[in-house]
């Protein structure tokens, strides 16, 4: 994967910037459809191009944004509209196999006990956010409020990316490896919070039961 994406950085820096920016709105958009797309860290790269003036930083900021929340939005679509055969079929799905079931499991309890509070947290959260934005459409969370939610999300994400490119400069492809920490260390936060929360429903139920 790595070899791939210096192949598409040396590529991108060959485009005239309005090309640029359509490249950048592709990546931001597909990184919602297919997880593997290394999109955070060509978003860190746009910061450095922007730095460099070979393209502006508001306009990619905005491109990015946008993309990433219709990306978004797609993909709640397909939870809205075939929730139904994702539940059923699951690994049968073609596009599941891009995706852990448990997951997928996980995302879903996320969002019966948080709610939108899942989807503002979304671009923080590595490696879920597919996983939540197909829950978010199987549980039909409010449109307009989902839409308001994602938008927050890739906002503030997409603002910290770009603003470290800008800050570490040529220096920037460093933050892939930060990326990576971050990334285990969200992953890690999010089992011990279920660990916590399974013990406590579990307690729960026995004082319950006991009662």
């Amino acid at each position: 994967m790595e070899g791939y994406t210096q192949e598409l950085i040396d590529w991108i820096q060959t485009l005239s910037p309005l090309s640029i920016y359509l490249i950048f709105g592709v990546i931001a958009y597909l990184e919602n459809i297919i997880p593997p797309i290394p999109g955070d860290l060509l978003v860190a790269f746009g910061g450095y191009l922007a730095a460099e003036r070979i393209i502006g930083f508001t306009p990619v900021l905005i491109i990015t944004t946008i993309a990433s929340v219709i990306g978004f939005m797609s993909m709640y679509a397909v939870g809205r509209y075939f929730g139904d055969q994702i539940e059923e079929k699951r690994t049968r799905v073609g596009f599941m196999r891009f995706f852990d079931v448990k997951y997928f499991d996980k995302g879903k309890k996320w969002m019966d006990q948080w709610g939108q509070g899942v989807i503002l947290a979304n671009r923080f959260l590595a490696g879920t956010r597919s996983v939540i934005s197909i829950t978010a459409g199987i549980t039909k969370t409010k449109v307009y409020s989902t839409i308001i939610s994602s938008s927050i999300s890739s906002l503030l994400w997409n603002t910290i990316l770009l603003g470290l490119g800008w800050l570490v400069h040529e220096n920037w492809q460093i933050i892939g490896h930060y990326l990576n920490v971050y990334g285990w260390i969200i992953l890690g936060i999010i089992i011990c919070l279920i660990i916590v929360w399974f013990f406590y429903k579990h307690h729960e139920k026995n004082i319950s039961v006991k009662g």
